[in-house]
C-alpha cells in the first residue's frame, strides 16, 4: 500500500493517495483508503478470451450497479455479477450493460458519484482482474460493456481522494 508525501507551498508535509493509483484499499482501522501497487504475477493476470462484440445497430442498455446487484444484504462482487446477473441481462434481450460506480469511491452511500480514484475500480467488489473477467464474460454473451464514469463528480475528500492534492483548494 502506498501514499505520496507532498511538501505544500506553505512548507507542510501531507500524505495523499496517488492520483494515478490503479487500485485503492480501505484501511478498516481508519476507514481511509490507501493506493495499492497492483502488479500481480503474469500467471495471475486475467487474459481476455473473447473479442469485443460488434457495435449493435440499436442499443438496448441495462444499467447496473455491481455492488448493489445482490438479492442479499451485502455488497456484490464482480464475480457474483458475472455469474448471476449477466446471463439474466442477456436472457432479457439486452445487448449492452452500463456499469455504474466502477471508479473507487470512499463513501458507499454516494452510489459511486463521489469518485476518489479515477483509475482504480471499486475495490469493494473485487480486484482489477475480477473486473476484467466480468467484462470478458459479458463479451462472451454478446454484451457491449459501457463504463459510467463522471469526472465532474470528484469527491471533496482530501484524505483519500484527489481533492487538495497539493494542499491548495484549487487542485
Amino acid at each position: 500500500q502506498v501514499k505520496v508525501r507532498i511538501e505544500t507551498s506553505a512548507g507542510a508535509w501531507i500524505d495523499r493517495v496517488p492520483a494515478w493509483a490503479c487500485l485503492a484499499w480501505q484501511d478498516c482501522s481508519t476507514n481511509l483508503f490507501n493506493g495499492v501497487v497492483w502488479d500481480p504475477p503474469q500467471a495471475d493476470r486475467y487474459v481476455f478470451k473473447h473479442d469485443r462484440p460488434p457495435r449493435p445497430t440499436a442499443l438496448k442498455i441495462y444499467e447496473a450497479h455491481v455492488g448493489m446487484s445482490s438479492m442479499y444484504p451485502k455488497v456484490a462482487t464482480y464475480t457474483d455479477f458475472a455469474e448471476n446477473v449477466l446471463p439474466r441481462i442477456r436472457r432479457l434481450g439486452y445487448n449492452a450493460v452500463q456499469l455504474m460506480a466502477v471508479a473507487e469511491h470512499a463513501h458507499y452511500g454516494c452510489f459511486g458519484y463521489h469518485v476518489t480514484s479515477f483509475f482504480a475500480p471499486a475495490s469493494r467488489s473485487g480486484t482489477p482482474e475480477e473486473l476484467k473477467e466480468l467484462i470478458d464474460r459479458a463479451h462472451s454473451l454478446g454484451l457491449v460493456v459501457l463504463m459510467d464514469l463522471v469526472h465532474a463528480h470528484m469527491s471533496s475528500n482530501s484524505l483519500d481522494g484527489i481533492a487538495m492534492m497539493d494542499g491548495t483548494d484549487h487542485c
